[in-house]
């Protein structure tokens, strides 16, 4: 019986942070660490808390955008089912979820070095800020991105101990990419958004609008992928993952626009093995080329 509790507390917890979700996080900051491999060691340790650090943001992203959202959650019947609104997990405990993941973030941060620690309040400050942007902007969709692309910047940072353009191209094509994507994801919300006054782009443009500007933001992330080749030495293996890429954002285009109801399968389905075959096809690369 404990047993059994013991799994539905844990199944809810996953739930309530999307563990499936760090699909779209997790190969970028890998790609990052594999391109900072031609100058820095990964270490065991450092390859820790690198990954702590990852979990640990992302746990505290998901978490506080729960609780801020909560009221809306309760009102809107696509989310109406998730853990805080039905009470499998409780405020207190979303609460003290939050505070300790801002905690192990801050941690991990401090044993990658200085840099990481003196930018972790930044870093958190943005990610956790994300949850109240669609409030007073439709630009949401892009600090999301940029949310996300900090995920390659800090296992960058993490690895060298610095900042270096050419990894600032990788991030922005992140932002591009999730950016993109998650306008998609809010077109199932349109109507929510405006009866409730919560920004957003597809409530301010409009369906077609929206997906216009999502299409632009994925055109730019392929390029930023391709232009990310030549400044990291990648070569054929690489840019063939990039054309990869492109065919399947093609592909989430072509499903949304063919049926509404093809947007859950678009956003999680195709960008999930976007980011795996970005990863790999890199990763591939790399070892073909040592």
């Amino acid at each position: 019986m404990k047993t059994s509790l013991a799994f539905a507390r844990i199944k809810d917890f996953g739930e309530l942070v999307k563990f499936s979700h760090t699909v779209f996080l997790f190969p970028f900051a890998l790609s990052a660490v594999v391109l900072a491999m031609g100058q820095a060691t990964l270490t065991w340790a450092k390859g820790f808390w690198i990954v702590v650090a990852l979990v640990a943001a992302r746990s505290a992203a998901m978490v506080i955008n729960r609780i801020a959202d909560l009221r809306y959650d309760a009102q809107n019947p696509r989310t109406a089912a998730r853990p805080m609104v039905s009470g499998r997990v409780s405020k207190p405990l979303a609460w003290a979820w939050l505070i300790a993941a801002c905690a192990a973030f801050v941690l991990a941060s401090a044993m990658l070095g200085p840099a990481c620690l003196y930018l972790s309040p930044v870093a958190l400050a943005w990610v956790l800020g994300y949850s109240f942007a669609k409030r007073f902007t439709f630009l949401c969709h892009i600090w999301l991105g940029l949310a996300t692309a900090l995920a390659p910047l800090g296992a960058w940072v993490a690895m060298t101990g610095a900042l270096d353009w050419p990894i600032v191209l990788l991030a922005l094509a992140v932002a591009c990419w999730v950016g993109g994507f998650d306008i998609i994801y809010a077109c199932q919300d349109i109507d929510f958004d405006r009866a409730h006054k919560l920004h957003s782009l597809p409530a301010r443009l409009g369906l077609h609008g929206a997906l216009w500007i999502s299409r632009g933001l994925h055109l730019l992330a392929a390029l930023g992928f391709w232009a990310l080749g030549p400044l990291f030495g990648l070569g054929r293996i690489y840019l063939t993952g990039v054309a990869l890429i492109a065919l399947l954002l093609l592909v989430e285009h072509v499903l949304v626009a063919v049926k509404r109801a093809n947007i859950p399968m678009a956003f999680f389905t195709v960008n999930g093995v976007v980011s795996i075959a970005y990863f790999l096809f890199l990763l591939i690369d790399r070892l073909a080329s040592a």
